[in-house]
């Protein structure tokens, strides 16, 4: 048995546990729990029914569901959460212990840890960390809210594997454990529909360097300082002084050496991801990744979908989907990349969140603008009562995405670009941004 099964078998031994959220990370918990734990007792409880037979679970195995089902949460010694739970308590107000996979995880496995968060690029950084690190020959795993469950790779850590783990704000929420080497790209306007202020998201975010210790190490944007001894701050500008690190002309200015990005080999698009790139040379020099290797590397990896994808040319047009794009400064990136940009679909669901910066920079940025949905219809209004909007008649409102598709197609030049960055969230339109950028694609590809 490993030191992870051990710990996990130690943890829960004779405790009442449940497993609040039967998804992806509720499943890879319980997985674990039956594989190397002898609890007193295991529940699962999710808001929706859980198909018991389906799901191989055992009628020693209670289930609870439905509106109810966190109703008895102080029966359970512990409880795991996932992170798409919200609690209806705060974990002070329960007589449980509220812990995760990724708080179990970082207790065994934390001084071997890279831990990525911030409000954009995080999923970038994570998975270009980890394919520069897998090329360069070192022994490394990925995983975190890129998709896969930290319990789903703890058998195969060894004592020498480096962890590359993307962590969300919802993961990060009750966290008193953080990695060895912390990440901290940025912070923007997010989720303020849950955490109701900016100080309130920062809080949750900035578990992942609150608890490292004196030989841990956090590289930050320059302008996130928080009172930590090793600290390394990143800039886009060498006009910040204090930065450490940064990036301009397309050259990555290291603490230790300089690196020349070779922009015309790699397809990774826009000045931000020069920023994500300086981010990922600094954690890999750390490392002792090579200068040739990392170049090497770094033009063989392919951007995740949905991140300034390149399409399809339809009609003439050049098509990008930016379907991650949730706030104000990725659409503004998204505009400042593509080539030749002539329409940018903007809008969803409405949290909130302030677009006067978006508008500011959409009144002197003469391009299409089609906004959709309610946060749409918010920047559409704010757009026409604007009295030094230029050219407000190149602003339109479609109500939903097939309908701003269609008349992209029809108001986009030939030659020109057009990119979906909706600088809002998908939720209660699409399941994800991930569904939201395939239902663009297939409306692309239609046009044909």
């Amino acid at each position: 048995m490993n030191k992870f099964a051990e710990y996990l078998k130690e943890y829960t031994e004779n405790k009442s546990v449940c497993v609040l959220g039967f998804g992806r990370e509720g499943k890879s918990t319980f997985g674990m729990l039956n594989k190397y734990c002898s609890p007193k007792s295991v529940t699962i409880a999710d808001l929706n029914n859980i198909d018991r037979s389906a799901n191989n679970i055992p009628d020693s195995v209670e289930i609870i569901s439905g509106e109810g089902y966190q109703e008895t949460l102080n029966r359970f010694d512990i409880v795991f959460k996932s992170p798409g739970i919200v609690l209806n308590h705060q974990p002070s107000e329960l007589n449980c212990e509220i812990t995760s996979e990724t708080q179990v995880f970082f207790s065994v496995f934390r001084s071997q840890i890279i831990g990525i968060t911030g409000t954009k690029g995080k999923s970038t950084v994570t998975s270009l960390t980890y394919h520069i690190l897998k090329e360069s020959g070192k022994d490394c795993r990925i995983a975190g809210n890129i998709g896969i469950p930290v319990f789903d790779i703890a058998d195969s850590v060894n004592d020498d594997t480096i962890v590359v783990c993307e962590l969300s704000c919802h993961q990060l929420e009750y966290m008193t454990v953080s990695p060895h080497i912390a990440v901290f790209l940025n912070l923007y306007e997010e989720h303020l529909d849950h955490y109701g202020t900016m100080e309130n998201y920062y809080n949750a975010k900035k578990n992942i360097y609150l608890h490292q210790q004196e030989v841990d190490w956090l590289y930050c944007n320059y302008d996130i300082i928080p009172d930590r001894v090793n600290s390394m701050t990143v800039s886009m500008s060498s006009t910040v002084p204090d930065a450490n690190v940064y990036v301009e002309g397309g050259v990555v200015h290291g603490t230790s050496s300089e690196f020349r990005i070779p922009t015309d080999k790699i397809k990774l698009l826009g000045i931000h991801n020069h920023y994500n790139i300086g981010v990922v040379y600094e954690l890999c020099s750390y490392f002792e990744v090579s200068d040739e290797d990392f170049e090497k590397a770094l033009c063989t990896f392919s951007p995740l979908s949905h991140r300034l994808e390149y399409v399809d040319t339809v009609k003439g047009i050049r098509w990008y989907d930016d379907s991650i794009s949730t706030a104000c400064a990725t659409a503004i990136e998204a505009l400042k990349s593509i080539p030749e940009p002539a329409t940018i679909l903007i809008g969803g669901m409405d949290r909130g969140i302030d677009y006067s910066d978006l508008v500011e920079f959409l009144s002197h940025f003469t391009v299409n603008v089609i906004c959709m949905e309610t946060s749409g219809k918010r920047v559409y209004d704010m757009i026409q009562s604007a009295g030094n909007f230029t050219s407000p008649e190149r602003v339109h409102y479609a109500q939903h995405l097939d309908e701003a598709v269609k008349l992209a197609s029809e108001i986009t030049p030939e030659g020109k670009s057009c990119v979906l960055s909706p600088a809002a969230a998908s939720y209660g339109i699409f399941k994800n941004f991930e569904e939201r950028g395939d239902a663009f694609k297939k409306l692309v590809s239609e046009l044909k």
